[in-house]
């Protein structure tokens, strides 16, 4: 009898910490879409090119196989991280905070870091428009996503500094979703669109032609330096897989410097991963030398957006701190 309850007590005792073991245990695969490509997810990139991700966690003791796919555009990624097909994904601070503030409560999809910060510019050839003031009934400014993209935010925060806050969507009628390459080959080819909200590479390819010009620029409208792409999960992942986070945070934050510290290497990089005809080595790497062009998890600008999305009632719920939208224990200093 007493060899039965020996038998049985150890038994339950496996059964129990093997329980507990199933329970601590991390994923062994990561899905992370690379986004819509160009200089503002190279970093996503870089973990890719260099294993960074499986390098880092496996420091940490976890091993992780890493699933890469092709999803790109804030619609499908945001699909793809509810649907739980990712587990990570990238966009910029106006669609991460519209999934944030829809989720709060339910999901509750963080920011894990910013990855990128550039300026977008809208470029122009039409004769008429020396400002988006200018604009007149039949013109159409190409925008990844009408409302809810980088440009169509930064059209409402002109609009209500220039024409107060019951004004501020007074240039949405004049945008059209188009992805950008897209948009690129209408606004050279001079039909269907008077200008396109664009970004690195594809802006600086367009000034290259003959008659076009920018006429706005994010960073001027935020006044600083500001947050382009930004890395999100939801509350559930990160507290599940705690040392998977932290390893893509320091495999992000890696990428982030080789980019920096080898230039040349990681506009290699990006042109294997836009394939031909995204242009030549030296524009990329005259964009990669522009002071304007930077790789940090800092935010920038993110709790500004979210404030102004609040005011015009694009959010419902309006963060007290920056602390608010990101997960708890990422450092946040010197963001805003």
């Amino acid at each position: 009898m007493k060899n039965q309850y020996r038998q049985f007590a150890f038994g339950l005792a496996v059964a129990l910490s093997t329980c507990a073991f199933a329970a601590r245990a991390e994923v062994s695969e990561l899905r992370v879409p690379l986004g819509a490509g160009g200089f503002g997810f190279l970093p996503l990139h870089v973990m890719k090119a260099h294993n960074l991700i499986e390098k880092n966690a496996e420091q940490a003791g976890v091993k992780v196989k890493v699933n890469w796919s092709n999803i790109g555009g804030p619609a499908g990624m945001i699909d793809a991280l509810l649907s739980g097909s990712a587990d990570f994904i990238s966009a910029g601070p106006p669609s991460f905070l519209i999934l944030w503030d829809k989720t709060k409560g339910g999901a509750n999809v963080k920011g894990v870091a910013s990855m990128s910060s550039m300026p977008m510019r809208l470029n122009t050839r039409a004769e008429h428009l020396q400002t988006i003031d200018n604009l007149k009934a039949g013109d159409k400014i190409a925008v990844t996503s009408v409302k809810s993209s980088i440009p169509s935010i930064v059209m409402q925060m002109y609009a209500v500094k220039k024409y107060g806050k019951a004004e501020a969507f007074r240039f949405d009628p004049y945008t059209v979703t188009m992805n950008h390459s897209d948009a690129a080959a209408a606004l050279l080819s001079g039909k269907t669109i008077s200008g396109h909200f664009a970004s690195a590479p594809l802006d600086q390819r367009e000034l290259k032609e003959p008659g076009v010009r920018t006429i706005m620029n994010s960073d001027d409208v935020l006044g600083g330096s500001t947050t382009f792409t930004m890395i999100s999960t939801t509350q559930k992942f990160h507290e599940q897989n705690p040392k998977v986070v932290a390893a893509f945070l320091k495999a992000l934050k890696e990428a982030q410097t080789l980019i920096m510290q080898d230039k040349a290497e990681a506009v290699k990089v990006l042109l294997e991963s836009m394939g031909g005809g995204a242009g030549s080595t030296t524009d990329m790497l005259a964009i990669l030398n522009d002071p304007s062009t930077k790789y940090t998890t800092r935010p920038e600008n993110v709790l500004k957006y979210a404030l102004f999305m609040h005011e015009i009632g694009s959010l419902k719920n309006r963060p007290t701190a920056l602390s608010d939208l990101f997960l708890s224990g990422v450092d946040l200093t010197g963001g805003n």
